[in-house]
C-alpha cells in the first residue's frame, strides 16, 4: 500500500477508489487527479491487466493527462479515469456496467464517465441507467454522439498551427503528411487534410484497411514500417502511443510531429531532447487531440454545435502559444504545454481558496 500512496503523492493525485463486486465480476478502479477546475472526467477503460498494480498505474497516468488536457484547452474540468479489469470481448455485460454506474453515482458527481479503450456508446447507456454522471452519449439520448470527428478536427487545427509556426503559412495545399493509423480518428483526419489538397500518405497495420482509405480519399498507401523514413512535412501518429522514441527519432525525416495518438513520446525527457536537437517541431498530443474531450464538455454544459466548434478551433491558438513559449524559453514543447496548464490550475486554485 505504501507504494500506491507514494505513486499518488508523486503525481499529486487526490483520490483512488476501488470497487470489488464478486457477484457481477466487477473489479474497478477510479482515479481522480485534480478537481481544481471542475469535476473529474475520464474514460472507462476495460482491459485484462495481468496485475492490479498495472491497472492502478494506468489509471493514475490517464487521469493526470486529462487534468492537463482540460487545463490547457480552457475547460472547467478535472482529470479522472475509470479502469475495469477484464477482457471486454468476453467479460463485459449489462450487469457489470450498471454496477459500475452505481459506483460512479456513489462519488456524488466528482467523477464523470466517458468512453475509452474497451467501451462503446452502448456501454455508456448501461452506465447511464444508474447515474447521470456520464458524457459522450449517443445523439438519441441528447449526447454528442460519435466523438471521433471532433478529435480529428482538433488534430487538424494543431497541424495547421504547427505549419504556421514553421513555414509562416498554415495552408495545407501541397504539404506532405503521413497519417499512421487510419481507424475512426485517422480516417476523418485524412478526409480533412485531403479537402485542402494536402498530399497524404496513409499507413496501417491492417493492409486491407489502409488500401481502402487510400482509395477512398485518393491518398498514397505506404508500409507501416516505412513512415518514419518518409521525407514529409508532418508525421501524424494516430494509432498506438510510444511511436516517437529515441530509435524512431533517429531515422525521422519529418519536420513536424502532430497526431491524435495518446502518449506519443516514449521516455519523454530523452525523446523531447532528441526532437529538439534534430530541429523537429512537436505539437503536444494531449493538447491537439483534445477535441473529443471538448465535445463531452459541451454536452455537459449544454452547448450547441457553434460553441463546440469554437472551442475546438481554439486548439489552433493554444498550439501557437505553446510553440512560441517553447521557442522563447528554449524548452521543449511538452515542457511549455505543462507550464501553461499548471499555471492555470495554480491561478484558479488561489481564487477557490
Amino acid at each position: 500500500m505504501n507504494s500506491i500512496f507514494q505513486l499518488m503523492g508523486e503525481s499529486s493525485h487526490q483520490n483512488l477508489y476501488f470497487c470489488n463486486d464478486q457477484e457481477v465480476g466487477l473489479q474497478a478502479i477510479i482515479a481522480i487527479h485534480d478537481t481544481t477546475l471542475g469535476p473529474a472526467i475520464g474514460g472507462v477503460r476495460m482491459l485484462p491487466y495481468s496485475d492490479p498494480s498495472e491497472a492502478v498505474e494506468d489509471a493514475l497516468r490517464l487521469s493526470k493527462a486529462i487534468t492537463y488536457k482540460s487545463a490547457i484547452t480552457g475547460l472547467n474540468l478535472g482529470g479522472g479515469s475509470a479502469i475495469i479489469i477484464g477482457d471486454h470481448r468476453t467479460a463485459k455485460n449489462e450487469a457489470l456496467l450498471r454496477r459500475l454506474g452505481q459506483f460512479v453515482e456513489s462519488l456524488n458527481g466528482t467523477f464523470i464517465a466517458s468512453i475509452d479503450v474497451g467501451t462503446t456508446q452502448k456501454d455508456l447507456e448501461y452506465i447511464y441507467t444508474e447515474t447521470n454522471y456520464v458524457a459522450g452519449l449517443p445523439n438519441n439520448l441528447n449526447g454528442v454522439g460519435d466523438t471521433t470527428g471532433f478529435a480529428a478536427k482538433g488534430v487538424y487545427y494543431g497541424i495547421k498551427a504547427s505549419l504556421k509556426e514553421l513555414y509562416g503559412s498554415d495552408s495545407l495545399a501541397g504539404r506532405k503528411i503521413v497519417v499512421q493509423g487510419v481507424g475512426s480518428v485517422g480516417e476523418k483526419l485524412v478526409g480533412l487534410l485531403r479537402t485542402e489538397n494536402a498530399r497524404v500518405y496513409v499507413a496501417d497495420t491492417t493492409e486491407e484497411r489502409m488500401l481502402k482509405i487510400a482509395a477512398k480519399y485518393r491518398a498514397e498507401p505506404v508500409r507501416y514500417q516505412q513512415v518514419h523514413e518518409l521525407d514529409v512535412d508532418v508525421y501524424a501518429p494516430c494509432a498506438l502511443g510510444g511511436t516517437v522514441n529515441p530509435e524512431s527519432v533517429g531515422i525521422m525525416q519529418c519536420k513536424i510531429i502532430a497526431g491524435a495518438a495518446n502518449n506519443q513520446l516514449r521516455d519523454e525527457e530523452e525523446t523531447s531532447k532528441l526532437i529538439n536537437e534534430k530541429g523537429i517541431l512537436y505539437a503536444p498530443d494531449y493538447l491537439i487531440n483534445a477535441g473529443a474531450l471538448i465535445s463531452c464538455y459541451s454536452e455537459i454544459q449544454g452547448y450547441g454545435n457553434e460553441r463546440t466548434d469554437a472551442l475546438i478551433e481554439n486548439i489552433y491558438s493554444a498550439t501557437r502559444s505553446v510553440l512560441q513559449k517553447s521557442k522563447e524559453e528554449q524548452i521543449s514543447s511538452m515542457e511549455a504545454a505543462n507550464k501553461i496548464a499548471e499555471k492555470r490550475i495554480f491561478d484558479i486554485r488561489k481564487i477557490k481558496r
